[in-house]
């Protein structure tokens, strides 16, 4: 654990992409196979059954501190983290002597994971254990792994980029067997350090991600290069065809087959050794429908028979990554889509072909994306004909040309401390917008910001916080933030009956006052309008 913890700090606490790697790398080369796996399994963000809530570490904070009540709340809300309150009120003194260094995997087959089967006393009694004991780095960390909110500032990218480096493996090999379900055991660790991981039957390949385009769409040379389609808003997914059985994977790793019955029964009927990438949407009268829609399936444990009537799906397809068992995704683009739609071709209307554009110009294709938002989707996809499927994000290749967001002032209401290296900053911002003479929250949004600004923006909020609810604080209604968001939809469960899609702060409007921000009507006469376009769409 103590290795462990040092490579925490160190990747906490530098901004270098190459140290970072340096840092992981060298720790993987050293580590025991139990401990990499472990820690290859924490720092890619995979999260653990909690084994102790929030709620109650903080009550037993209370009962430990020795310190009165609003000693420790107004602690907490300066360092505005609760593992590190904790390490630094509770944890050992500086002056202890050492305790004995378990193994990362011992703390969480020993310790932290047995937790879950013990009573609330036991418990108590173990962590409170482990507070006096530890130092404040590792007491700090266990208290993180606990609660299953440990964020170090490492992507999945510069994980398996440490992995490649330290194994001396190809990259794309370990993204591989990383990704879906696999436990971080010794033997893991072993079969990948050998390259003889053992992939399961239904395991999906790492998703080809697009980068945002920025500037001019000329700049991308001619046209023909590339291939042009609608950039849909649903849920990136693979079906994977093979061994007889079929899986529909989420881009987030989660098998999500059961959730869309109809897309999976219609995915049976392709050929053995199949694999799609593409789109999970809510689909009716051969028009997607909004994603809020696709969010009542999502968020259902069980699917009536109304659900499904009402909201049906459909899987549009984009690209082949396997065909007949063989891997194509070292094919060029324009190879990859003539069998796409040869696969696609006798399928049901569930299983789709992603349209292309017709448009042959680029002010033609510029003026199809002026049409997204009215047809549903966020803009326009552009990929280059000879461009292989890559891994992860490789800028170059596939590019997302979105439409430009919506935007809308609102006033800063309510500030909550951010994460990592930002835990003792107010980096979480709540907005509002008029309505008659009150505001009314609309959004939360945590970026777009300089560090200048947020540096600046913390002090004030301290300064100017009217009431406090935990770690959250409300503030004087002064300030006025241009946000921009992707799209907008009626919504019963928001107090102002409306949901923004994707809101980030854009600037920061010290030449407006409050008075002159936005209102709720104006919010609303945007859905009218979207509405009305989607409408007319339909024509």
């Amino acid at each position: 654990m103590r290795r462990f913890a040092e490579l925490f700090e160190s990747l906490d606490t530098t901004t270098s992409t190459l140290a970072k790697i340096d840092a992981m790398s060298g720790y993987f080369r050293s580590a025991p196979a139990a401990d990499a796996a472990w820690a290859v399994y924490v720092l890619m963000g995979r999260r653990l059954k909690r084994s102790v809530g929030p709620a109650l570490l903080r009550r037993w904070l209370l009962e430990e501190a020795g310190l009165p009540t609003w000693l420790v709340e107004e602690t907490y809300g300066s360092v505005g983290d609760l593992a590190e309150t904790i390490a630094l009120l509770v944890g050992a003194a500086a002056d202890a002597a050492p305790t004995a260094d378990l193994p990362l995997s011992e703390w969480f087959h020993g310790r932290i994971l047995p937790l879950v089967d013990q009573s609330v006393e036991e418990q108590r009694r173990l962590v409170v254990g482990w507070w006096r004991a530890l130092s404040y780095r590792e007491c700090f960390l266990v208290n993180k792994l606990l609660t299953g909110s440990l964020r170090v500032g490492v992507s999945r990218s510069l994980v398996t980029r440490a992995l490649a480096d330290s194994l001396a493996q190809p990259r794309v090999q370990i993204e591989r067997a990383l990704i879906g379900a696999w436990h971080p055991t010794a033997g893991f660790w072993e079969a990948l350090t050998r390259n003889q991981s053992n992939l399961h039957v239904a395991q999906p390949y790492p998703f080809f991600l697009a980068s945002p385009l920025e500037g001019e769409v000329t700049r991308l040379g001619e046209c023909a290069r590339w291939a042009a389609e609608w950039k849909w808003d649903g849920i990136r997914g693979q079906i994977v065809r093979r061994g007889g059985t079929c899986s529909l994977w989420s881009r987030g790793e989660e098998i999500i087959t059961e959730r869309f019955p109809e897309i999976s029964a219609a995915a049976a009927a392709l050929p053995e050794g199949t694999v799609l990438d593409g789109e999970v949407l809510a689909w009716r009268d051969d028009r997607v429908l909004p994603f809020a829609q696709l969010q009542q399936r999502i968020g259902r444990r069980r699917l009536s028979a109304k659900i499904l009537r009402e909201i049906p799906a459909r899987f549009v397809a984009y690209d082949l990554l396997e065909w007949q068992g063989s891997d194509w995704r070292d094919r060029p683009l324009r190879q990859r889509r003539v069998m796409l739609e040869r696969v696609l071709e006798q399928q049901s209307a569930v299983l789709a072909v992603s349209p292309l554009l017709a448009a042959d110009s680029w002010a033609l294709r510029s003026a199809a994306r002026a049409e997204a938002r009215g047809r549903g989707v966020e803009g326009v996809m552009l990929k280059d004909w000879d461009s292989p499927y890559g891994t992860g994000r490789q800028r170059g290749a596939w590019w997302k040309w979105k439409v430009d967001p919506l935007v809308f002032d609102g006033v800063l209401l309510y500030a909550a401390p951010g994460h990592g290296r930002r835990s003792n900053l107010y980096t979480d911002y709540t907005f509002g917008v008029w309505n008659g003479g009150a505001l009314v929250p609309v959004a939360k949004a945590y970026s777009g910001l300089t560090d200048v600004e947020i540096q600046a923006l913390d002090r004030w909020i301290r300064a100017n916080t009217r009431e406090k609810f935990g770690t959250v604080r409300s503030v004087e209604a002064v300030h006025v933030f241009e946000l921009a968001y992707e799209g907008i939809a009626s919504s019963s469960r928001h107090k102002s009956g409306i949901a923004l899609r994707f809101p980030r702060i854009l600037r920061w409007r010290m030449d407006k006052p409050a008075a002159e921000a936005d209102t709720l009507a104006d919010l609303k006469q945007v859905l009218v309008e979207v509405l009305a376009a989607d409408a007319a769409q339909r024509l």
